[in-house]
């Protein structure tokens, strides 16, 4: 990835916004490691900079008070519509939903969303399996309690995310998406 200063811009950014947020998993440890991961992953596959910052901001409008139009106004409205098309819609009335629901809810955007968001819900989809896959194996199935719905239909999720992927796109982060995703089902689904 060439670190240019739109990039470093973002990699600000995306360090304010979600400072003080972390990922659960082996350890606790800061949020902004995700997006890191993102960007890196994305930047293996393409050297867009437009989708790698979008990479590096793909939850802030969800997980944060940064709108959509502070987005825009910041990074432009490519880097916008890349990150919608990867947003779950947190208004009050979806926060009601169940987990299963908001998923689909987000299968359905991105269905209809830019291939460039697609790219980066795949890398965001590699990271999280990858991360996953890597406490699973250190702790075994007690990692599931960390987790909002049970193992069946988060892989349901990431089937239908990799289904969009292989029509969508015609990059090699599908390849490493599907061996991801493989590793995971054969480690997660009891046969």
């Amino acid at each position: 990835m060439k670190l240019t200063p739109k990039i470093e811009k973002a990699i600000i950014k995306a360090a304010v916004l979600h400072r003080g947020q972390s990922r659960k998993g082996e350890v606790v440890y800061p949020y902004i490691t995700h997006l890191y991961s993102v960007a890196i992953i994305l930047s293996n596959y393409t050297d867009d900079e437009d989708v790698i910052v979008a990479g590096l901001l793909h939850d802030a409008i969800e997980d944060t008070k940064y709108t959509p139009d502070k987005l825009e106004n910041d990074f432009g409205k490519k880097v916008r519509e890349i990150v919608l098309g990867v947003t779950e819609n947190y208004s009050n009335e979806n926060k009601k939903n169940s987990w299963k629901e908001r998923k689909e809810k987000y299968a359905a955007n991105l269905h209809g969303a830019s291939d460039e968001s697609v790219l980066v819900s795949a890398a965001d989809k590699i990271h999280n399996l990858n991360t996953t896959i890597a406490d699973y194996k250190k702790h075994g199935p007690v990692i599931w309690g960390n987790f909002n719905a049970p193992i069946e239909e988060q892989m349901q999720f990431y089937s239908n995310i990799l289904k969009i992927c292989h029509e969508r796109l015609k990059s090699n982060i599908v390849s490493e998406f599907e061996t991801v995703y493989n590793e995971a089902s054969e480690l997660f689904i009891e046969k």
